[in-house]
């Protein structure tokens, strides 16, 4: 479980915002990823309900999970598979419900980690992205985009699916070099919503039995 909420936050940098270098890619991916990189920035709060599927054939693993993301600038809060995550920017708070265990750490500023800024607006030029296809999927045309990281990466390809007409993400699909692919299904998408900073911080008297783990 705590692979997947790590790849859960880490794809986040990739739903909710992608731009890269201009040598980085083709021009036609690299148009389209810099529009939704463009509207994306401007939203100041977003709510995303979306399905994980985990799938591995081999291995006889397929896994549907439903999640729900909120993001407020440099703050965010997902709820995953019976698992609370949530940062205000400088911390990070994981509550674990069958274990009644509240881990706390500190958000960490590398290129590697998730830190509430680039949920919204990452800068990436790890990646060189590829126009697939256009097509018909989700009901409506959607651009097909492929990134390729250049190295040092556990899997070889993401796969983009983009709302042609919206300019919105709708599919996001990871290929681990283990066999396995992690998808994430955008059910729902919407921006400027009213939140309050308090739903990005932990009140450790919502649940008073917890266990507290300081890993600072």
């Amino acid at each position: 479980m705590k692979k997947l909420l790590l790849f859960i936050i880490t794809v986040s940098i990739t739903i909710f915002g992608f731009s890269q270098n201009t040598d980085k890619g083709d021009k036609k991916s690299r148009e389209i990823l810099n529009r939704l990189t463009a509207k994306t920035e401007a939203y100041g709060t977003i709510k995303a309900k979306f399905n994980y599927k985990m799938k591995n054939i081999e291995a006889d693993i397929d896994e549907n999970t439903e999640g729900t993301l909120f993001v407020k600038g440099n703050k965010y809060r997902l709820l995953i598979a019976d698992q609370l995550v949530i940062s205000d920017g400088v911390t990070i708070w994981t509550y674990i419900e069958d274990a009644e265990e509240v881990q706390i750490n500190s958000v960490e500023d590398s290129e590697e980690s998730i830190t509430p800024s680039n949920l919204l607006t990452a800068y990436n030029d790890n990646y060189k992205s590829k126009y697939i296809k256009e097509t018909f999927q989700y009901g409506t045309t959607v651009h097909l985009i492929d990134l390729t990281p250049n190295e040092g990466k556990s899997y070889y390809k993401v796969r983009l699916i983009i709302d042609k007409e919206k300019d919105q993400l709708l599919e996001i699909t990871i290929y681990d070099k283990n066999g396995s692919t992690y998808s994430y299904i955008i059910n729902s998408f919407i921006p400027n919503i009213e939140l309050e900073d308090s739903h990005f911080t932990f009140n450790k008297d919502d649940y008073p039995d917890a266990d507290i783990v300081d890993m600072r």
